[in-house]
């Protein structure tokens, strides 16, 4: 995850709304260490000045998943570059596609 332009590390949901907010355009998007759940991260995206956040999560098998909305069958990847190219395509169970990445400073 470390490689990634877009991962900024152990900061909070405001931080990351702030950043986002900033941001201000619908598909903004970072990645974050999730602070409730040790070991995975969140895919935050802004949509209508709102951030909807995605938990993203490494099996114990090495695939990807990302929670989605529960009416959606649950994919999985073996690199996160794919998870991310695969919800940058509407209608894949998030609020908005993953369109702009808001890069860590």
């Amino acid at each position: 995850m470390e490689e990634l332009a877009e991962y900024h590390g152990p900061i909070g949901k405001r931080r990351a709304e702030e950043l986002l907010n900033v941001a201000g355009s619908n598909g903004s998007y970072l990645i974050r260490d999730s602070m409730s759940s040790p070991g995975s991260y969140c895919i935050c995206v802004l949509c209508d000045r709102w951030v909807y956040t995605y938990r993203v999560f490494k099996q114990a098998d090495g695939f990807w998943t990302m929670e989605t909305a529960p009416e959606m069958k649950q994919r999985l990847f073996r690199k996160v570059n794919s998870l991310i190219a695969a919800f940058k395509i509407p209608d894949q169970g998030i609020s908005f596609p993953l369109l702009y990445p808001v890069k860590k400073p």
